[in-house]
């Protein structure tokens, strides 16, 4: 219990730093960024609001200035269920892409961002 209360607390120390440093918003073209918002209609990430491998990939959302659905799947509920059914395991944070004939789900931070980063941002390409 003791580091389950340690856990949450560093957890929520964590956001708050992310929140009073998180980078600015990338600024794109008009036409730009509605591309940039039709890629991330088909994506989805799976994550636990206080665990520090998801506000990294969350921060790195914010940056590339993209509308990706964020999905909490910490407690019992609809999006734990899927995550567990579809993606076989909770684990997060997840980057669900749904692709034209498959979903893939991606697992790892740093391949979410590296994904994410050759995606939407024209400097890492």
């Amino acid at each position: 219990m003791i580091l389950k209360a340690l856990r949450e607390g560093l957890g929520r120390l964590i956001v708050f730093i992310n929140f009073i440093t998180r980078p600015r918003p990338m600024v794109r073209s008009e036409a730009a960024q509605e591309a940039a918002n039709q890629k991330a209609g088909t994506m989805s990430l799976y994550q636990f609001y206080a665990c520090p491998f998801c506000v990294r990939v969350r921060r790195e959302i914010h940056r590339l200035n993209v509308p990706i659905e964020i999905r909490d799947a910490q407690k019992e509920g609809p999006y734990r269920e899927e995550l567990l059914a579809e993606g076989g395991e909770v684990q997060v944070p997840c980057l669900r892409i749904d692709d034209e004939d498959r979903t893939i789900w991606m697992y790892e931070s740093r391949e979410i961002i590296q994904f994410l980063q050759e995606t939407f941002d024209p400097e890492a390409a």
